[in-house]
């Protein structure tokens, strides 16, 4: 979303992610628990753990965790748009990444279905919040900090990704970026508490 009134001073991008939720699949299921940074909470609905003994290969859970790290470190550096799903046969994507891809390798169906099944639901779910109200509070958001500051915005973007998490809050991730539980913008309040401060140093 942008701000035509505004120049294009600002713009909004607000999307769920099937990237993401496969990584957040793959963590909950190999168990996986405080890893990355953000360190998210489990996703909703749970997804049923798995013994990761078997396939975790050499260097077992300690290589999982750091290569599950290393990818999500790499998915949230670059703009979510531009993440690539990693797809079979080789899963190029996971290259380097042994116990990570032979975790995918055994559960990428589970793991595509259950993220494609969250991504139906969210587009419910917007559509019946309507297309505008996020875009309409962060417009309002915006609008206030400009008559704060008694100019325009700054040129800035900022990406919202939306997820099924298990807890209503928001997380910063620098510079552009906020992910947030796809429940968040059903109230106001605690949606402005975590938004405004963002907003406010970005314009």
């Amino acid at each position: 979303m942008s701000n035509p009134e505004h120049g294009h001073t600002a713009y909004f991008s607000v999307d769920t992610s099937e990237v993401l939720l496969v990584a957040l699949y793959l963590r909950d299921c190999a168990g996986l628990r405080g890893v990355g940074r953000p360190a998210l909470p489990p996703v909703i609905p749970p997804v049923r753990t798995v013994d990761t003994r078997r396939l975790s290969g050499p260097g077992g859970a300690t290589a999982l965790r750091v290569e599950w790290e290393a990818w999500w470190h790499g998915l949230l550096a670059r703009p979510i748009g531009d993440a690539v799903l990693p797809v079979p046969p080789r899963f190029e994507a996971l290259d380097g990444m042994e116990a990570l891809k032979s975790l995918l390798r055994a559960h990428f169906g589970a793991a595509m279905d259950w993220a494609e099944e969250r991504c139906a639901e969210y587009a419910l779910h917007t559509g019946a919040r309507g297309a505008e109200s996020m875009e309409y509070l962060l417009g309002r958001l915006l609008q206030e900090r400009e008559l704060e500051l008694g100019r325009d915005a700054r040129r800035f973007t900022l990406e919202i990704v939306e997820l099924p998490l298990g807890v209503r809050r928001a997380w910063w991730v620098e510079p552009d970026k906020l992910i947030m539980c796809q429940e968040l913008v059903d109230d106001e309040r605690s949606f402005r508490s975590y938004v405004e401060p963002v907003v406010r140093m970005l314009a």
